[in-house]
C-alpha cells in the first residue's frame, strides 16, 4: 500500500479564527517538509481560482454556504517550483487543476512543458510533476475565462455540455503534451443526443432550442455543437523536455472519457472524495483493459484514493481518550465541510458514498484502513482538514507514518 498526502491550504474559519494568507502558506510549507521527511510519496495540492467569498455576492452563487476561501493555490506551477526546492524526495501533484481556466488547454499544456524543461535541468532529477486535471467542481471559477453558453441551445444544454467542453479540452491538452502539431479541425466534435442528459425533459429543452435557433421543420435526433476552441496549427515549445518526469491523472469518472484519452497518452484516474466502492472497482476493471500501452499494465495504486484522517495520538491521553477526542474532532470538521458544500454535491452521491474518513486512535485507524483498502491501493491522506494548528497536524502526520502505516502493513501482510 502506498501513502500520499493531500494539502488543501483552505483559508476557512475554525472556531471563529481564520489565519491570514502568510500564516496559511507558512503552515503549508511546514507540513510539506514534514511530509517529505516522513516518506509520503506525493504531495498533492488542492487547486482553486478566484475568491469564494466574493462569488457569494453574485446572482447565482455556486458555493453559497462556504466560509472563507476554498484554497489559496491559484498558480500551481509557481508553487510547485518552491515545493521541489524545499524538499528532497517527495513528488509534487495538482489535485486537481481545471483545464478550463488560465488560458485553457493550450496555455496549460505549454506551462507543463516549460516547467518540466526547467525541472529536468537538475542533474539526476527523477521526482515527478503529477498533473491531476479536471473540469473543476466550482463553475464560477471558469466563467471569467469564457466558459459560458454562447446561445440558447447551449444554455439549455448546460451543464451536460460543460462535460463535453472538458472532453474537447482534454484532447487538445494531451495531444500538445504528446508533441503533436494540433489544430481544432483534428479535435473531437460534440454532438448531443438523449444519452447526454438525465431526463427526457432536459433533452427536449435542447431539441426545442435547436428547432428555434436553426429554423428546423422537425425535432432533431442529435444536436451538433461548434468547437469551443478554434485555432490553426500550433505546437508547444520547449518540446525536448523529459516526459518521464510527467505523470497525468484524470479527475473524472466518465468511463468514455477515461477510455478516449488513454488512446493518446497514459492517463491515470483520481478517486474523488466521494466515490462508491462499486464504481472504484468498475474503474479498475475498465482501466486494466484501456490504460495506454505505453504506461505498462494497470496497477491499483495508479488511482489515488482520498482519505480524511482523524487520528489522535496525543501523549497526555489514554487510548480510549484518544478515541473520544478523535471522534469529536471529526464531528466538528465533517459537519462544517458538508454544510459548506451544500448544494454543490448530489445528495444521493453522499448517501451512497463509501466512508472517506478514518477516525480514532492509532490502532483503530490502522484497522479501518486495513479493512477498507486493498493492499495495492494508494491512500491520499488528508490531515489539514479544517485544522489550522500546524504543529498538531504534523504530529498527526508523524503518528500516521510511524505508527499507523507499520501497523497497517502488519495487518494486511
Amino acid at each position: 500500500m502506498d501513502f500520499d498526502i493531500f494539502l488543501s491550504i483552505a483559508q476557512t474559519p475554525v472556531e471563529g479564527q481564520t489565519p491570514d494568507e502568510n500564516t496559511m502558506f507558512s503552515n503549508f510549507f511546514e507540513q510539506l517538509q514534514a511530509a517529505d521527511q516522513l516518506g509520503f510519496g506525493t504531495a498533492w495540492v488542492a487547486q482553486a481560482h478566484l475568491s469564494t467569498e466574493v462569488q457569494k455576492m453574485n446572482k447565482n452563487p455556486v458555493v453559497s454556504h462556504w466560509e472563507g476561501e476554498v484554497g489559496l493555490c491559484t498558480d500551481f506551477f509557481q508553487l510547485a517550483h518552491l515545493m521541489f526546492a524545499k524538499t528532497e524526495r517527495i513528488n509534487v501533484g495538482s489535485a486537481v487543476m481545471s483545464l478550463l481556466t488560465h488560458g485553457g488547454p493550450v496555455g496549460i499544456s505549454e506551462r507543463v512543458g516549460a516547467f518540466l524543461a526547467l525541472h529536468g535541468l537538475n542533474e539526476g532529477e527523477k521526482r515527478k510533476l503529477r498533473i491531476g486535471f479536471s473540469a473543476g467542481r466550482f463553475e464560477f471559477m471558469a466563467l471569467p475565462y469564457g466558459i459560458i453558453p454562447r446561445d440558447d441551445v447551449e444554455t439549455a444544454a448546460w451543464p451536460a455540455l460543460r462535460g463535453q467542453i472538458f472532453a474537447e479540452a482534454c484532447e487538445i491538452f494531451l495531444r500538445l503534451l504528446n508533441g503533436e502539431i494540433v489544430n481544432s479541425d483534428m479535435i473531437r466534435k460534440t454532438i448531443l443526443t438523449r444519452s447526454n442528459f438525465r431526463s427526457d425533459e432536459d433533452w427536449e429543452k435542447v431539441q426545442n432550442a435547436a428547432v428555434e435557433r436553426d429554423s428546423l421543420s422537425s425535432v432533431p435526433d442529435s444536436v451538433p455543437i461548434p468547437n469551443r476552441y478554434v485555432f490553426e496549427d500550433v505546437k508547444n515549445i520547449p518540446q525536448e523536455w523529459n516526459r518521464d518526469l510527467l505523470d497525468l491523472v484524470l479527475g473524472s469518472h466518465d468511463p468514455e472519457l477515461q477510455k478516449a484519452i488513454n488512446q493518446i497518452l497514459p492517463v491515470k484516474v483520481f478517486n474523488l472524495s466521494i466515490t462508491p466502492p462499486e464504481l472504484i472497482e468498475a474503474t479498475h476493471d475498465r482501466m486494466r483493459k484501456h490504460y495506454h500501452a505505453d504506461g505498462g499494465p494497470w496497477k491499483r495504486n495508479y488511482m489515488p484514493r482520498t482519505l480524511m484522517v482523524f487520528v489522535n495520538d496525543e501523549p497526555d491521553l489514554s487510548n480510549s481518550e484518544c478515541t473520544v477526542a478523535a471522534k469529536e474532532e471529526a464531528k466538528k470538521s465533517l459537519g462544517s465541510y458538508w454544510g459548506a458544500l451544500e448544494g454543490t454535491i448530489d445528495p444521493m452521491k453522499v448517501t451512497k458514498a463509501a466512508d472517506n474518513s478514518v477516525i480514532g486512535n492509532v490502532e483503530e485507524v490502522a484497522r479501518q484502513i486495513a479493512e477498507r483498502f486493498h493492499s495495492d491501493d494508494c491512500v491520499m491522506a488528508w490531515f489539514d482538514f479544517f485544522n489550522h494548528d500546524s504543529p498538531r497536524v504534523i504530529r498527526n502526520m508523524d503518528a500516521f507514518m510511524n505508527k499507523v502505516v507499520p501497523r497497517v502493513k502488519e495487518l494486511v501482510g
